[in-house]
């Protein structure tokens, strides 16, 4: 498998302050990375850098054949190749399929009726299409937003925390349609998320960050039963105070 994302020697910094710092990371084309670690490790700030939302200030960042860092911006042709779902997301006051269909408009890409009905049969919504977006529950909501990625088609799909507060029926629900579109498409995923048990279901690898710092990436399995570094052994036993 080929990197879609190589970071190298980047760090990040808001003023003085380093909150990020990783050394070298690739990410895997069509694989899933679970990305943990504590509040406040730099696991949004990674994520913004993925989005081109967040320069580096020091190193680079390849996406694919492409150059990102600190002189030089994402094309638009990059930044359309991403996307990110958020824990929280925000839908328009319209219809479900209003909502999924805004992304392709927003970004000027031409998707067809056929497109919307195939993103929303793919997350189970095809019933509540017509409905108001301020009428669905949290789970349906995510799996709006997760349609309206969806229906972009992008090389890779960056999910914050998508099924924080939300009931068993609903995780169980969002985990599979994520590793469907994983498999079925071959779309990259990056997760984040405080569920190790969830990380441990649908990731090939993972990630620890600490303080900012990569402390260990491995497949998943060598991850949770057999990690390098002590520190990850001791993170993912819940021996670790922070």
């Amino acid at each position: 498998m080929t990197a879609l994302y190589s970071l190298r020697q980047v760090t990040v910094r808001y003023a003085a302050r380093p909150v990020l710092a990783v050394e070298e990371l690739d990410i895997l084309r069509g694989e899933i990375l679970a990305v943990v670690g504590p509040s406040g490790a730099g696991k949004s700030t990674l994520l913004r850098l993925l989005n081109f939302l967040q320069p580096p200030t020091t190193g680079e960042v390849r996406f694919g054949d492409a150059l990102y860092s600190a002189s030089r911006d994402a094309t638009l042709a990059m930044r359309r190749r991403v996307t990110t779902v958020f824990q929280r997301p925000v839908l328009l006051r319209r219809t479900v399929e209003v909502n999924v269909a805004y992304g392709p408009r927003l970004r000027g890409v031409d998707v067809g009726r056929a497109d919307i009905d195939a993103a929303l049969a793919e997350v189970g919504l095809t019933e509540l299409a017509q409905q108001p977006a301020r009428t669905l529950s949290g789970g349906e909501a995510q799996r709006v937003a997760l349609a309206r990625a969806m229906v972009l088609r992008p090389d890779a799909l960056l999910l914050d925390e998508p099924t924080a507060n939300l009931d068993p029926y609903n995780v169980g629900l969002i985990e599979q349609i994520v590793a469907r579109l994983n498999r079925q498409h071959g779309t990259t995923i990056v997760l984040v998320t405080h569920n190790l048990h969830q990380a441990r279901r649908l990731a090939h690898r993972a990630l620890l960050l600490l303080e900012g710092r990569a402390v260990e990436v491995a497949d998943t399995r060598t991850f949770f039963e057999s990690p390098a570094d002590p520190r990850t052994g001791a993170f993912v036993r819940g021996e670790m105070v922070y």
